[in-house]
This record gives C-alpha cells, structure tokens and sequence, in this order.
C-alpha cells in the first residue's frame, strides 16, 4: 500500500517550512554559509583572521597561530639559532642591486618576501619559493639555450673527399656549441651562488641551515641559486614572461659571461 503512494502526495505532506529548507533561495543559501561559518570559527582563529584582514601585521612577519605546536619537538636542543633579516629596507636594496633602479617596485611586498624565503625556514609555515623556482629554473635554463644558439660561431668543416657540400644554414650555425654540457656548466649552482654573492643575497636570504657553523656544509650554494631561480619565476608570474626573459638575460646569464646578442 505504501508504494502507491505517490511522489506528489509525499510532497504535499511536507510541510512549507520543511520544503523552503530544502530548497533554499540563494540568498538563504549564502545566510546559511555564512552561520555555518561563524559556528565553526573559534576564538584562536579569530586574532589571527583579523590580523589578515586588518593588515596590522603582514603575512611574512609572523607565524600563523594554529601552525604552531603546543610544545616544540626540540627538547634540550642546543642548536643556535640562525637570525635571518626581517627588515624591509634591507630587502628593497637587494632588489635595487638586482634589478637596478625601481627594482624595489617590481613585484608585490608579499612576494618579495616569498622569492627569498627557504622551505627550511620557519618550517615553511611561512610559505616557502618552490614553486616559483620550478618556474624560473625553466625561464633561465631555455634563456641561455637560445642565447648559446644565437651566439656560437660556425665551425670549420673538413673538405669531403667525394666532392660533396653539407648542408648549411645561418639558423643552424650554433647548434654545435649548444650542448647540455655547457648549459649546465653557465648555469650550475656554483657559478649562480657566485653571482648571488656580488648581489649580497645571503643578506636577506631566509632559511635555516643545518649546521649554522657550516653554511657551505648546509648547501648555502644551492639555495642560493634556488633563489635567484624562485625571483625570475616570481618576476614571470606578477610582470609577465618578456620582462622575466629580460632579467634572466641582462641579470643572470650577462654577468655569468654569456656573450648577449641583440
């Protein structure tokens, strides 16, 4: 008997309440959200979210509370601790002697902290540049291979013995001298952590070494050039990938000793 009861009847049973509740307008839909929200914020968070949203304290600066643990796994530890610089105008005259005049302006504040900050720094609660080294690593990398394919004089050929002519074109002259071999020599991380170095990069660098008594033993060379990576790809993502080619160019691979052709 029950099973010829109809979806319609069954509807009409429900009462209005229950049917407007079950199909919310969209505004009550956003009410709703909006409750479910406050219902599930808690008094730790709200400190935090107001700090965000009021701008009082930058996102760089601290870190977020609920990323904290209550008690630090470190006990007894007598490791040193590693100060990093926290001070903006340090950080602008970085980006000034990278990028020359205005380089300060190039991209946002929050982000000038995120390019020269390590994921060993502060644990990475901070946010860390990963990913924007992924990026930059590209930009550099195919850089200096069009650059090295631009600028690689012809090699002699030999004369043929049966009297034949190779095949020759001005686009092709370079690719001899283009070769996985010298690309990573112009761009392996010692030549990069040298050039970080003229750049006075570790002023400003934010990481945490493995032994602070041994920087080169905690591989200071690589995440220098991991930085210098993380800033071009921070640079492609706020300005865009001409000015990125530009800087990886004129900043990076000129200084290197890699011969720009115009």
């Amino acid at each position: 008997m029950a099973s010829n009861i109809s979806i319609r009847s069954l509807r009409a049973a429900v009462c209005p309440n229950c049917r407007s509740f079950a199909r919310p307008s969209p505004g009550s839909i956003a009410s709703v959200a909006a409750f479910s929200r406050r219902g599930q914020s808690t008094s730790t968070s709200a400190p935090a979210e107001a700090a965000d949203v009021g701008g009082q304290k930058p996102r760089w600066s601290y870190t977020p509370p609920l990323a904290k643990a209550p008690f630090s796994l470190r006990l007894n530890s007598k490791r040193p601790e590693f100060p990093v610089n926290s001070d903006p105008k340090v950080l602008d005259e970085f980006y000034i002697r990278l990028l020359g005049d205005g380089g300060d302006k190039v991209l946002s504040e929050e982000v000038k902290w995120l390019a020269v900050t390590h994921k060993s720094f502060d644990q990475g609660r901070r946010g860390f540049n990963d990913r924007l080294a992924f990026l930059g690593k590209r930009i550099v990398q195919l850089q200096a291979s069009m650059v090295l394919a631009q600028s690689a004089k012809k090699t002699p050929t030999t004369e043929d013995p049966f009297g034949r002519t190779p095949f020759s074109h001005p686009a092709l002259d370079g690719l001899t001298n283009l070769s996985s071999d010298k690309k990573n020599f112009l761009t392996s991380k010692l030549k990069l952590a040298e050039l970080a170095d003229k750049y006075e990069l570790q002023k400003v660098l934010r990481w945490s070494p493995r032994n602070p008594e041994d920087l080169h033993f905690s591989g200071l060379e690589l995440v220098q050039a991991h930085t210098l990576y993380a800033i071009v790809g921070a640079i492609a993502l706020e300005q865009g990938g001409v000015v990125a080619n530009k800087i990886a160019r004129k900043r990076i691979l000129e200084p290197l000793g890699v011969k720009i052709v115009s």
